[in-house]
């Protein structure tokens, strides 16, 4: 298994958002290393729902459901998209202020890449951030 984490604007797509509709496309990706990112995923990897601008918080756990097809909204027919379903919320909203004061998570790509919206997370990272917001690995 593999981990991720996903970044949405909540004013846009929002952990609510996720969680009223269960199962949902991720589309809009316009990167291409983000599309790498989710052309890598698999049917049961794991990810961080983390709402970006202002809040900078991870707030929930989604897991993929599909695997990499064509994005719709795309005109130019480049890039995909994967589903997610919404698992559960994290007990303790973990902040991209926190995890950059955590050495152990210097090197994590939202910290390293942070204007791209899927990155991968490691398997170290993905236990620490777990611990973090409370939650099982």
């Amino acid at each position: 298994m593999q981990y991720w984490l996903f970044k949405s604007e909540p004013g846009a797509w929002s952990w609510n958002d996720q969680v009223e509709k269960g199962i949902e496309h991720w589309d809009g990706v316009r990167n291409y290393q983000a599309n790498n990112n989710m052309k890598a995923m698999k049917i049961g990897d794991k990810g961080f729902f983390y709402h970006s601008v202002k809040e900078k918080t991870i707030v929930g756990v989604v897991k993929v459901v599909k695997e990499h097809y064509p994005d719709h909204t795309d005109k130019s027919g480049r890039f995909g998209m994967v589903d997610v379903e919404a698992l559960y919320p994290v007990r303790k909203p973990v902040t991209l202020a926190q995890i950059k004061c955590e050495p152990a998570l210097e090197n994590l790509a939202l910290v390293k890449q942070s204007r791209l919206s899927v990155v991968p997370v490691g398997k170290e990272e993905w236990k620490i951030i777990c611990q973090m917001a409370d939650i099982k690995p």
